[in-house]
């Protein structure tokens, strides 16, 4: 209490803070005055870090947070594979959360689209040397991976996402997405082993079919162009080897809509608005 408090009053004691003829009362001075207590809220003495589920789910686009709290109440919500009705739950780091079967990210929706060199791996582990998450490292912080794979030599676009809706287009779907690749052999592709690889054939029972596959017109007869919904090459050597052809190139030039258009190799972006809406409608 400071000394001047109450001065105007001389019916009132003064009670000075260093002591006084009241020696009942405690001194105040030098920081010693009762604090009044704090007022924790509930949540706070649980809060590990984690986040409210409800919260969890709007931060991911799925719908808001009052429509959140309507669909955990319907058991619509799982974490880590049971179901959570709680209101207050908190989604801890690592937790897996499902909203009607789907995995539910809070992290923005991201498109990556990389022009792939030669000598990187299409893998997250660091055990392979040199990957092409670390031609990426700086386009964002979000959790991205790519979608499907071009071999350590192979060239060419690569799209990267968190976006699990996109990945099931390209991996899951009955129609896929197109990607064209240009091809150069070790020999000229004979006419008759085209028209055999454009109508189909099998390999081991296994009926092998391409989208299109057609010789690069003003180029020699072994650089192809080839276009597939098989989101690897590991098919692509699959066809040529089986026709008794090595591949010297392969260069993935066409992702749906997307090209290599002012993407020079080894350089990526970001999708614009419109290509990401074109390809959520492939």
């Amino acid at each position: 209490m400071s000394r001047h408090q109450g001065s105007d009053d001389k019916s009132k004691k003064s009670i000075s803070g260093r002591g006084g003829n009241n020696s009942s009362k405690k001194s105040y001075a030098r920081g010693n005055a009762p604090l009044k207590k704090a007022v924790t809220p509930k949540a706070a003495t649980t809060d590990s870090g984690g986040i409210r589920l409800n919260k969890y789910i709007a931060n991911s686009g799925v719908c808001s947070r009052r429509e959140a709290d309507m669909h955990i109440s319907m058991g619509s919500v799982t974490v880590n594979g049971k179901v959570v009705s709680e209101m207050g739950h908190k989604v801890q780091p690592g937790d897996e959360v499902r909203f009607d079967g789907s995995i539910v990210n809070p992290e923005k929706k991201t498109y990556v689209l990389l022009n792939k060199p030669k000598g990187f791996a299409t893998t997250n582990s660091d055990a392979k040397g040199k990957t092409v998450m670390d031609l990426v490292a700086n386009a964002t912080t979000a959790n991205i991976k790519p979608i499907g794979r071009l071999g350590r030599n192979s060239t060419g676009l690569l799209l990267f996402t968190n976006d699990d809706d996109i990945t099931r287009k390209f991996t899951q779907s009955k129609n896929g997405v197109p990607r064209l690749f240009h091809v150069e052999l070790d020999k000229n592709l004979k006419y008759e082993d085209l028209k055999k690889i454009q109508d189909g054939f099998k390999i081991d029972g296994k009926l092998i079919a391409v989208e299109e596959i057609s010789y690069i017109e003003g180029t020699p007869k072994n650089e192809i162009g080839l276009k597939i919904k098989n989101i690897g090459n590991t098919l692509i050597r699959t066809i040529f080897e089986h026709f008794n052809y090595d591949i010297l190139k392969i260069d993935c030039v066409a992702i749906a809509h997307l090209t290599k258009k002012d993407l020079p190799r080894g350089h990526w972006k970001h999708l614009s608005s419109q290509e990401i809406n074109t390809l959520k409608m492939l």
